[in-house]
Formats: C-alpha cells, sequence, structure tokens
C-alpha cells in the first residue's frame, strides 16, 4: 500500500479551526465570496488520495497552467472532513463522493453541499483472501461491509444481485442489515469503509469500494469476485462546492478539465477498468 500524504495536525482539528474560520470571516462568507472566486488566487481541492488526488495532480501537472488555474490539493483519508471543509470554506470544492453518499451527508449534516460535474465511477466490487469464485461464498462465512447509509445499502445491493442474500422489495440505496430478508446463513461486520481492506484478513470476503481497493494494491478490474455495472450506475464520483460557488471561475475551468479528453485517456491508461470515465452533469 503507498503511503498517503495526510494532513495531521491541523485536519484532526479540523472542527476548531473550521469554527476559528467561520467566526473571523472566510471565503464561505457572502461578503468575502469575490475575493475568494479572484482568478488569480489557487483553488483549493480536498480529495481521497486514490484516485481522486491522483486524477487532480495530472490536471495540475499537465492541463490546469495552459487553462489559467491554479490549483491546490489538500488529501483527506476519510469520508466525513472533506464536506466538512468544504461548508466552514477551508477548502474551495471537493473531489471524492457520489450524489447518493453527498444527499445523506447534507440531510445528517444540515450541509449545503452541491454537485458540480461528474467525473468516473469506481465500481464497488467483493473481495477475499481465500475464495476463488463468489460460488465460493457460504453459509458460516463471514462478509465485512461499509458502515455508511449509501455505501452499506451500496454493498448490499451487489450481495444481493448476485445472489447472496435476498433485500426486501423496493429497497433502494439507503439498504440496511435490517432489510435482509434472508441472509442465506452469512454473518456481516460493520466497518468504517477506510478500514473494510485491512479487515480481509480476518473475514472471509468483504466489500471494498474503489478508491480504497486501489489503495490496499487490488485491482478491482482483477481481483474482484464480483464487480458493480458501470452502465446506469448512479455512484459517478463528481467534483463539489458549496452551494453558491458553482458559478466560480476556477470551479468552471476545473470541471471542463476533468471532463476533458486528456483526462479520459488518462483514466482508462492508468487505470485499466479499475475506475471509468463518467463524465456529463450530475443527474
Amino acid at each position: 500500500m503507498r503511503k498517503n500524504t495526510k494532513l495531521a495536525a491541523g485536519f484532526a482539528s479540523v472542527t476548531a479551526l473550521a469554527l476559528g474560520l467561520t467566526a473571523c470571516g472566510t471565503s464561505s462568507d457572502p461578503a468575502s465570496k469575490d475575493e475568494a472566486g479572484s482568478a488569480d488566487k489557487a483553488l483549493v481541492v480536498a480529495a481521497s488520495p486514490t484516485p481522486h488526488a491522483d486524477i487532480l495532480k495530472f490536471v495540475k501537472d499537465n492541463l490546469a497552467e495552459k487553462a489559467g488555474l491554479k490549483l491546490e490539493v489538500k488529501e483527506f483519508t476519510d469520508y466525513v472532513l472533506p464536506n466538512t471543509a468544504t461548508e466552514n470554506g477551508q477548502v474551495d470544492a471537493n473531489f471524492f463522493q457520489h450524489k447518493p453518499y453527498l444527499d445523506d451527508f447534507n440531510k445528517k449534516n444540515g450541509t449545503h453541499i452541491v454537485p458540480v460535474v461528474d467525473v468516473h465511477l469506481e465500481p464497488l466490487g467483493l473481495y477475499s483472501k481465500g475464495l476463488k469464485s463468489v460460488k465460493d461464498v457460504k453459509a458460516g462465512q463471514t462478509v465485512a461491509v461499509p458502515n455508511d447509509t449509501t455505501n452499506e445499502g451500496r454493498a448490499l445491493h451487489l450481495l444481493a444481485d448476485n445472489g447472496l442474500i435476498t433485500l426486501k422489495d423496493g429497497v433502494g440505496t439507503d439498504a440496511k442489515l435490517s432489510d435482509i430478508t434472508d441472509k442465506k446463513g452469512l454473518e456481516f461486520k460493520e466497518l468504517e469503509a477506510a478500514t473494510v481492506p485491512r479487515a480481509l484478513n480476518d473475514v472471509d470476503a468483504a466489500v471494498i469500494n474503489g478508491n480504497y481497493a486501489i489503495e490496499a494494491d487490488l485491482s478491482p478490474a482483477k481481483d474482484a469476485l464480483v464487480l458493480e455495472k458501470a452502465e446506469g450506475n448512479p455512484y459517478a464520483n463528481f467534483l463539489a462546492v458549496k452551494e453558491g460557488n458553482e458559478k466560480d471561475a476556477r470551479v468552471q475551468k476545473l470541471a471542463k478539465l476533468l471532463n476533458s479528453p486528456e483526462v479520459k485517456k488518462y483514466l482508462e491508461d492508468t487505470y485499466k477498468g479499475s475506475v471509468v470515465p463518467a463524465f456529463g452533469a450530475v443527474k
């Protein structure tokens, strides 16, 4: 697993810092929006290390200067702080999440984050250290799943689509363990999404988000027992900002670059099916 640059002490205390920024007046305040949107200021984007930060670094190193965009990438290793930092004005935008997750996050936290443009899909997959096929998953075995609302629902639908469990009719993206009508003898272990790869040695199988699988040196296209289908998938990852900042010229420049032919080729050449382009307006 590669070592990622962490925002250690500063972001460990993000709540206190965010409150301080809010009190003092930051780029999240209406009065300072013009300054924050100034074209000569760097656009600061929070991102998960892989593949999001890597994609942004490709844009920064190869496309941004020609487009007149100053870009700064800050890496986060969880699914909460990027939205918190965007809401409080610590960063200008973020790139790490899909629409079902954002909708749930905004509802639960009273935040006002909105999507700008879809970029890619990281297919969710079922992995195992000891099993060679989904057919080897049997009663009595334990499967680890992400514990956040949308990714757990996504994981359960993947298992149901492959005949490992049965869900209640009509259950949507927020499916939870109590919505399983037939576990078929399986046991489940709920874990924070980022920690699921580390549990592979302790469970029989695990449903892992694409970015965390890649960070753990797993190849979704090769190593997953089963993988989500890309067609019609609602879980495309997108660039997001705090509501009201969608028209920031720097944000619009980055959105265009993230949907460029150069980024499409980068995704295809670098990830070889483990991360796939999903360009366009967020649905």
